[in-house]
């Protein structure tokens, strides 16, 4: 947990994502990545100057169908309450619209989910778990799919909702929450489009492109985070 605590507060200190007094809402999937987020953002407020309050949000997709006992055990060892928000989402996206490619609107509707319930909790910031390697995968999906050159930022702020998004493991490394997280009450997913997704295919491109030219991963990250590398065609033109 320790690597972990020194790239989040680093991220936080970088991009200035929390404040005193803030109203944090975390977005926990079960999975690993959100685990880790909660556990590292409880210890964080252990120790620092200024004050924030924490909640733990799950957007339940399955109409409660899945038991969150464990997770809700976790979060009461923490000290951090739990809002389970149930919803009908699966069987939209996969019963009712049948998507082909459902992780896009999947993802609208859970965000959309999110968001009302930050509301409700007048919390001012929503906390999502994306690490290093999801900047780098975004990326590719960007480039190879969108044709642009584009990532998720470490914060952001979404007018509509008046909420800031937040993204406090944008510096740490996979490996590491991985390693941090073997004890913890992971849930399995359930979603079918689980292991047949645009951002599984780009994740196993990246990893592939790391084991034939060691360290190009470590290379790529680099390139993303530092605005100074840029040397693209845009930025000529700006300079005429």
């Amino acid at each position: 947990m320790q690597k972990i605590l020194s790239t989040l507060r680093k991220a936080i200190q970088k991009y200035d994502l929390i404040q005193d007094g803030d109203r944090i809402a975390v977005g926990v999937s079960g999975g690993k990545d959100s685990l880790v987020l909660l556990k590292a953002l409880s210890d964080f407020r252990k120790f620092n100057l200024f004050k924030f309050e924490l909640f733990a949000v799950t957007i339940d997709i399955y109409s409660g169908e899945v038991s969150y006992d464990r997770l809700n055990e976790f979060c009461q060892e923490i000290d951090v309450p739990l809002i389970i928000e149930k919803t009908d989402i699966k069987h939209i996206v996969f019963d009712i619209r049948k998507e082909k490619n459902p992780c896009s609107l999947c993802a609208k509707m859970r965000r959309g989910a999110l968001n009302s319930v930050c509301q409700r909790l007048q919390c001012n910031k929503l906390a999502l778990a994306h690490h290093l390697q999801d900047v780098v995968t975004t990326f590719f999906i960007s480039l190879i799919y969108e044709g642009r050159l584009s990532t998720m930022l470490p914060k952001s702020y979404m007018s509509r909702s008046n909420i800031t998004l937040i993204r406090p493991l944008y510096l740490t490394d996979e490996k590491n929450i991985i390693s941090c997280s073997r004890n913890y009450p992971i849930l399995k997913s359930r979603c079918p489009a689980n292991d047949n997704s645009k951002r599984k295919e780009i994740k196993d491109f990246v990893r592939e492109i790391d084991q034939r030219f060691p360290q190009s991963r470590k290379r790529i990250e680099t390139a993303i985070l530092t605005s100074e590398s840029y040397n693209l065609l845009d930025k000529v033109n700006k300079d005429k």
